[in-house]
């Protein structure tokens, strides 16, 4: 099997249709919800990082460029390097009060910490 896809086939091989035509679902936007309602949880976790600590902001309800700003902020705030992926944030290290500050300065009212 060839490891060069066409990713815009999405699995279709053959139809049996002549009139078949391939058409591509356009992505759906990501609703961005207000600051007050994003119910944020700021974890520390060790799991699969070779026992080093990261900050983990989860349950972000948005567009991704509104993860990346904010996870911009977030890093330049504690002065660390980190990433925004899966509508997560992974912030190097323990910065859980800083974070949970920050986020609730920025109108962020339901966030909290989490785990134990």
């Amino acid at each position: 099997m060839s490891k060069n896809k066409k990713p815009d086939q999405f699995g279709f091989v053959f139809s049996t249709n002549p009139d078949f035509g391939f058409q591509q679902e356009e992505p759906e936007q990501a609703v961005d919800l207000p600051n007050t309602q994003q119910l944020l949880k700021i974890w520390l976790d060790r799991k699969q990082r070779k026992g080093k600590e990261v900050t983990l902001i989860t349950g972000f309800v948005g567009s991704e460029d509104s993860l990346e700003a904010l996870a911009k902020a977030l890093k330049t705030k504690c002065g660390v390097g980190g990433a925004a992926k899966d509508g997560e944030i992974l912030l190097q290290g323990d910065h859980r009060d800083k974070v949970l500050a920050y986020l609730l300065e920025k109108g962020y009212s339901k966030a909290k910490k989490a785990g134990g």
